[in-house]
């Protein structure tokens, strides 16, 4: 027994910030960022934070796979910019949605965290624990962005993504994760915490900081070794994939794993160029444009990989 992908959701919010809108707070270019990104526009939140663009992602996953909310298990979000440090956005997206009958808590993986999610999923469902889950990844990365920062700004944007399971014989085949936490500061967003009335020490809110370069080589050499981890361990030849489904960091990053996977381009769909990086929620905003456009069949093998803080990264193997 596995778990299988039975419906798909996403939401991004209606704001769209252009490259252009950019360059009149910070010194770039739509050249500048598109020629070293593929990013031309993100979807940038007003009201709305990240557990009612969850609940909005959720919702339509539910609606698509044909099932009422109350049949759901367990609910999983990957996120590291939930509106509260506590309850949880899972906690907070179960009572939006009406899933009375499940349970909810966080992963907290960044770019990772809807594979992590999924993955724990995974793990509930092969123990019988759970039959029917819902796998969120969702992040409002525009209140931890400085937006006085070049190097950072223009990459994030704000979005969810959703996928419901199902406890089925086919579906997800193999995953691979990993983390190298002596490299957590390569990205991070760190806020000053710790503080009370003994010492004095104020908490203070952080930004996200980068060293982009770091990031790049990490991911291009990491992201093809654990998908061809995933593929050997499973027995299953890279031509037999359908679709490598990667986070949407940069366009560079996909064509460099493509060329180093020895993979046509055909098979690396994108959507950073208007979505921008939405962490978490990059692999299942894109998985459900492709559901909806109908370009995933039965039987299909595909291939879902992620990077992110921690570092972390991982890939996923399953059958459509």
């Amino acid at each position: 027994m596995t778990s299988r992908i039975i419906g798909t959701g996403s939401y991004v919010p209606a704001q769209v910030v252009t490259n252009e809108d950019l360059a009149k707070i910070v010194d770039t270019s739509d050249e500048w960022i598109a020629g070293r990104t593929g990013i031309r526009q993100r979807r940038v939140v007003r009201e709305e934070g990240t557990s009612h663009m969850a609940a909005e992602a959720a919702r339509k996953a539910l609606e698509n796979a044909g099932i009422d909310e109350k049949e759901l298990d367990l609910i999983l979000m990957g996120t590291t910019s939930p509106d509260h440090c506590f309850p949880s956005g899972a906690c907070e997206v179960q009572e939006a949605i009406g899933a009375v009958n499940a349970c909810g808590f966080d992963v907290s993986a960044a770019c990772s965290g809807f594979l992590f999610a999924l993955s724990t999923m995974q793990a509930f469902i092969q123990a019988g624990i759970y039959r029917t889950g819902l796998v969120i990844g969702a992040d409002c990365i525009s209140k931890l962005v400085d937006w006085k920062d070049r190097s950072t700004c223009v990459l994030f944007g704000d979005g969810a993504g959703a996928a419901v399971v199902r406890a089925e014989d086919t579906g997800v085949i193999h995953t691979v994760m990993k983390s190298d936490g002596a490299k957590w500061n390569v990205l991070s967003c760190v806020s000053r915490t710790g503080g009370n009335f003994i010492n004095g020490i104020t908490t203070e809110p952080g930004f996200i900081t980068m060293d982009g370069q770091e990031v790049f080589k990490f991911a291009v050499k990491t992201v093809p070794a654990c998908i061809h981890q995933v593929l050997e361990e499973s027995g299953v030849s890279i031509d037999e994939v359908k679709y490598f489904v990667l986070h949407q960091a940069n366009y560079r990053i996909v064509e460099s794993v493509a060329k180093r996977l020895k993979q046509p381009m055909d098979k690396f769909p994108m959507n950073m160029e208007f979505y921008g990086n939405t962490s978490a929620a990059t692999v299942p905003i894109l998985l459900d444009e492709m559901n909806r456009a109908g370009k995933l069949n039965k039987g299909d093998k595909i291939v879902m990989s992620g990077f992110g803080a921690g570092l972390t990264w991982g890939a996923t193997l399953l059958e459509w």
